[in-house]
């Protein structure tokens, strides 16, 4: 058992470390500073709070989730303030406010928070911002297997819900992130509505997002937001306006930002150059993204980043680059290091393939062209992504080369995904 006499100094739970590891999610540092200041052991720590050894090892280790049961037993056990666990900003002012980048332990204290008496009845308080941000981030992992359509009602009723909460909250002192909660809902919105192929609704949420992002005065969440709004022009034809949109999300994020946004924003940039044909500055900027991630080592990535940048995901850029700028060798390489040597079959991977289809029809590879042109218009219609199947009849309309019964059957799915839409 541990011992009794290793009582915690008064002031432990205000010590700056322990503030931050408590603002930021690290359970795992909680349990260690705990252990330290009480002299345990790291079994007399597993004793305190009913758990075997080796699994508080993995705890310690980040190598074990917790579920919300045991979130609320280990605090309970251990004394540890429940209301101090939230996504109340970070100590740190380098990285901004960020309240989910600690997926490990952030997630489960999110979903506690949509427990009962979580929100007074005035509707606002310390944990509202978690509440309402672990309500958009159920929503954006349902994106990976589900339609857009399908969330889009959801989603839209969660940017009224969070605009209305930061109208009530707009004198108090969660505002700000309430109005990051509401920027981040705002911007999923967006991401469905592109998806829909309504470029109107998507342009007007994003805008909506960024707006936010300003209230909640987070250059990290503006420049995420500034963009994604630059990478959505690009793509819907308006490579200079995306070009200047990038500028200013680099000049939200500063000097010295994370490799991850670093590598991001590069290849957000490099693929409006491309979509103007400047090759050269399209090919620096790639450059400059696989520096970044060659810098990055595998580290947490800041909030509202998701996951860390990889050499692959630099690969899927400089390949997309390589097809607007009519490169079909460099532009197939590059893809077959994207994916790895497997070809994607989930709605995330389904652009990159029409993307590796024009890259085979600029080398006269018809039949490849087209097998992959068919098989992300099967996910396409799958998903009911609207946006896809645009891409996929910009690229049949692209094709200036010979007739093929390739040709003909991409043509007649073409056709039967236009009467099922």
């Amino acid at each position: 058992m541990p011992r009794r006499d290793s009582a915690l100094p008064p002031d432990f739970w205000e010590r700056d470390g322990i503030t931050e590891a408590l603002a930021t999610c690290d359970l795992a540092r909680v349990l260690e500073q705990v252990r330290l200041a009480r002299d345990w052991s790291q079994g007399e720590l597993a004793a305190a709070v009913g758990y075997s050894q080796s699994w508080v090892s993995r705890v310690v280790n980040r190598q074990q989730s917790l579920t919300v049961d045991q979130v609320r037993e280990i605090a309970g056990r251990l004394g540890i303030p429940i209301r101090l666990l939230r996504f109340a900003g970070s100590a740190d002012p380098d990285r901004g406010a960020d309240p989910t980048r600690r997926r490990e332990f952030g997630t489960v204290v999110a979903t506690a928070a949509l427990t009962p008496g979580a929100i007074p009845r005035d509707g606002v308080d310390e944990g509202t911002a978690q509440t309402l941000r672990a309500i958009t981030g159920g929503q954006r992992r349902l994106d990976g297997a589900s339609p857009s359509r399908d969330l889009a009602g959801g989603a839209v009723a969660h940017v009224e819900l969070t605009g209305r909460t930061l109208a009530r909250a707009r004198r108090t002192p969660f505002a700000p992130g309430i109005a990051a909660a509401a920027g981040e809902a705002a911007g999923f919105a967006a991401w469905l509505h592109a998806d829909m192929d309504d470029a109107g609704s998507a342009r007007g949420y994003y805008r909506t997002a960024v707006r936010n992002a300003r209230l909640a005065r987070d250059p990290l969440l503006g420049a995420y937001m500034v963009g994604s709004l630059a990478a959505f022009e690009t793509e819907t034809e308006d490579a200079a306006a995306g070009l200047s949109l990038v500028g200013e999300a680099a000049r939200l994020l500063g000097g010295g930002t994370h490799p991850t946004a670093a590598a991001w924003l590069s290849c957000t940039r490099a693929m409006a150059y491309a979509t103007l044909g400047d090759a050269s500055a399209a090919d620096a900027e790639i450059a400059s993204a696989e520096r970044a991630v060659a810098r990055s080592d595998n580290t947490e990535p800041p909030w509202p980043w998701v996951f860390p940048f990889t050499d692959a995901k630099v690969a899927g850029y400089r390949a997309r680059a390589g097809v607007r700028l009519h490169r079909p060798r460099e532009a197939r390489a590059a893809f077959a290091e994207a994916f790895g040597g497997t070809r994607p079959a989930a709605k995330s991977g389904a652009n990159l393939m029409v993307e590796l289809a024009g890259a085979h029809a600029d080398a006269g590879d018809v039949d490849e062209a087209f097998s992959l042109a068919a098989d992300s218009l099967r996910i396409a219609v799958h998903f009911r992504s609207d946006r896809l199947i645009s891409r996929v009849r910009r690229f049949r309309r692209a094709y200036r080369g010979p007739g093929a019964r390739c040709v003909k059957e991409l043509d007649e799915q073409l056709a039967s995904a236009a009467l099922t839409a």
